[in-house]
C-alpha cells in the first residue's frame, strides 16, 4: 500500500491541503463531455464557474471528460473551447492553452486513475468485480420484473484473497468497484443547505474503474478535482445525490474535499427540458443566426438567480459584480427564448454605439450585403464605410439582428432601382414638379443636424400641398417607386433617414433623368 501511495502522490499535480490551491483565489473548472455541440445548459454551468472564478480572482479551467470512448464524437472537445472563447468567457487553463496541473484531457490521464484505484484496493475501500455481463443484465431484468430499482447485490465484494487471486490466474475479466459504506457525514451545499444521501441504501457499489482501463465519472472527478487544486465544485443540481458517494472517496483517500454548489436546473419557459431537437439550444445555432454573444450570457442569468440585481442589458463586467453565489436560488430557471431577438437587440445597440465594436459590424454588414445581394449589381458606392456605418447608427435601437438589414424591407438600401420617369408619370404626371420639390427639401436638409422621420413627414405633407392634383397617397407612392423600385415597405420619411439626403437626390435625379 505505501508504494501505491508514494505513485499516486508523485501524479500529476501536488498534494492538496486544506487550502484552495496554488493563486490568489478560487480554482473552479467546467467539465463537459466532447459528445457533442455545447449547449446552452453546459453554457451557463461554464458561466457560472467563470464569474465565480473572476469575482474572487480565481482561475477558470476546462477539463474534458472523455472517459466514456464510445460517445466521443471527434472535434467536440475543440468545438467546445472555440465555443467559451466566441461567447467571452476563456479558461485559464485548457487543453488548448495548457497549464500546471494537465494534462486537461481525462483520455490522458489514465496512468493517474489506475494507481487511484490501487491505492483504494490496497486500503480495502475498493475490490475486483468479476461479475460478466450477462449476470449483470440477469439482475437488471430480475429487478424489473419485481419493481425495483436495478442495482448491483455487491457479490464479489465478499471474495476472499484467495478467491481473488484464483479468478485473477483465469485471466477473467474484471472491474474494480468502490465499497460503499453507510453512515454518510451530511455536507453543505452553497446552494441546498445541508444534505446526505444514504447511497448504500439504495444503490450497490458502483464501478470506478472499467475493463478497458478507463475510470467512471465517480473516480475521475474525485482524483482530478483534487489533483488540480479545485476549490469549488459548481455543477449540475443532477449531480446532488452522487456529492455523498464522492465524499466518501475523498474519506477513503483521505483528502480534502472541495466545496460543493449545485446549480438549478435551466428549463423551458413552460417547465419542460430545453430541446436539442434540430440543435435548437446549441451554440453555434445562435452564432450562424447572428446573435451576439452577450445576449445570450444575458437572458440564461437573467432567468435565474445569483444576482443583486434582475435586469436586462447586463455586461459580462456587470455580471461578475453583481453575483453573489448565496443569491442562487434552488427554483429552475425558466428560459424563454422567445424573449431572445429583445436581448439581442439591446446588446447589437451598445455594439452599434461603440466605436470600437461598430467598426467590427461596419466589417460584418458589408460582407452580408454582398453575399445577399451580390448578384443584384451591388453599386460599390453602398458598400463604402461612410454609407453602411450611417445605416448602422440610423437603424440602431430598430434591428435585432444585423441579418436584418438585408432583409427584403431593407433592400433598397443596397440594390438602387432601375426605375424610368415614365414609369413615375403612370402615377403622377407632376413628377417633374414632385422631384423638384424634393430635391429642393434635402438640399436644405442637409444643413440639419438630425433628421428626423417626424419631420420629415410634416415636411412631405406640406409639399404636397404645392402640388396640383396630386393626392398625398399618390405622391408617396410615386416616392417609394423612385426610391426602392417596390411598391411596399417602410414609410417614405424612414426611407429617406436610413438612405440620407446624398442617396436620395442621387436616386431621384437618376429616376428624372432615366
Amino acid at each position: 500500500m505505501a508504494r501505491a501511495l508514494r505513485l499516486l502522490r508523485g501524479a500529476t499535480g501536488p498534494e492538496r491541503g486544506l487550502g484552495p490551491g496554488p493563486g490568489p483565489g478560487p480554482r473552479v473548472r467546467f467539465g463537459p463531455s466532447p459528445t457533442g455541440f455545447l449547449h446552452l445548459g453546459g453554457l451557463r454551468t461554464a458561466l457560472y464557474n467563470y464569474i465565480f472564478a473572476k469575482k474572487h480572482q480565481g482561475t477558470f479551467i476546462l477539463r474534458v471528460e472523455d472517459t466514456d470512448q464510445n460517445r466521443v464524437v471527434p472535434g467536440a472537445a475543440e468545438g467546445i473551447e472555440d465555443m467559451l472563447d466566441w461567447a467571452g468567457i476563456p479558461p485559464d487553463e485548457s487543453p488548448r492553452r495548457g497549464g500546471s496541473f494537465g494534462p486537461y484531457q481525462q483520455s490522458r490521464r489514465l496512468d493517474l486513475y489506475r494507481r487511484a484505484s490501487d491505492v483504494l484496493l490496497e486500503r480495502g475501500a475498493a475490490y475486483r468485480c468479476f461479475c460478466t455481463p450477462q449476470r449483470l443484465e440477469l439482475l437488471k431484468k430480475e429487478a424489473l420484473r419485481s419493481q425495483q430499482t436495478p442495482r448491483y447485490d455487491n457479490r464479489c465484494r465478499h471474495l476472499t484473497p484467495t478467491e481473488v487471486s484464483e479468478k485473477l490466474s483465469q485471466g477473467l475479466d474484471w472491474v474494480v468497484r468502490f465499497r460503499l459504506e453507510k453512515g454518510v457525514e451530511p455536507f453543505q451545499d452553497l446552494v441546498y443547505g445541508w444534505n446526505k444521501h444514504e447511497v448504500a441504501d439504495v444503490e450497490g457499489d458502483p464501478v470506478i474503474l472499467k475493463g478497458d482501463g478507463f475510470p467512471t465519472y465517480h473516480l475521475a472527478n474525485v482524483v482530478d478535482d483534487h489533483y488540480m487544486g479545485i476549490s469549488h465544485v459548481l455543477r449540475g443540481t443532477e449531480w446532488l445525490t452522487s456529492t455523498s458517494k464522492h465524499l466518501l472517496l475523498y474519506k477513503a483517500f483521505g483528502w480534502d474535499p472541495p466545496q460543493f454548489g449545485h446549480l438549478p436546473l435551466l428549463l423551458n419557459k413552460d417547465g419542460g427540458k430545453l430541446s436539442k431537437r434540430q440543435g435548437d439550444i446549441f451554440l453555434e445555432r445562435f452564432a450562424q443566426d447572428g446573435y451576439l454573444p452577450e445576449a445570450l450570457l444575458d437572458i440564461i442569468t437573467n432567468c435565474g438567480s445569483g444576482f443583486t440585481e434582475k435586469q436586462m442589458g447586463r455586461t459580462l463586467e456587470e455580471l461578475i459584480s453583481q453575483f453573489e453565489i448565496g443569491r442562487i436560488t434552488t427554483h429552475s430557471a425558466l428560459l424563454d427564448l422567445e424573449k431572445l431577438p429583445e436581448f439581442n437587440r439591446i446588446h447589437l445597440t451598445r455594439h452599434i454605439e461603440n466605436e470600437g465594436l461598430r467598426q467590427k459590424l461596419i466589417r460584418e454588414l458589408q460582407l452580408l450585403v454582398e453575399h445577399v445581394y451580390g448578384d443584384q449589381q451591388v453599386d460599390q458606392e453602398v458598400l463604402e464605410k461612410e454609407y453602411v456605418e450611417r445605416v448602422l447608427l440610423l437603424r440602431k435601437g430598430h434591428i435585432s439582428l444585423l441579418k436584418n438589414l438585408v432583409s427584403s424591407d431593407y433592400s433598397y438600401l443596397w440594390v438602387r432601382p432601375s426605375v424610368s420617369r415614365e414609369q413615375l408619370q403612370t402615377i403622377s404626371a407632376e413628377v417633374d414638379e414632385i422631384g423638384k420639390l424634393v430635391l429642393g427639401l434635402m438640399t436644405r436638409t442637409r444643413q440639419a443636424a438630425v433628421l428626423t422621420v417626424e419631420e420629415l413627414n410634416t415636411d412631405l405633407r406640406s409639399l404636397q400641398k404645392q402640388t396640383k392634383e396630386t393626392k398625398y397617397s399618390s405622391m408617396m407612392k410615386l416616392l417609394r417607386l423612385a426610391l426602392s423600385g417596390q411598391q411596399h415597405g417602410p414609410s417614405v420619411a424612414e426611407m429617406m433617414v436610413t438612405l440620407g439626403p446624398k442617396e436620395v437626390c442621387g436616386r431621384i435625379h437618376k429616376a428624372l433623368t432615366s
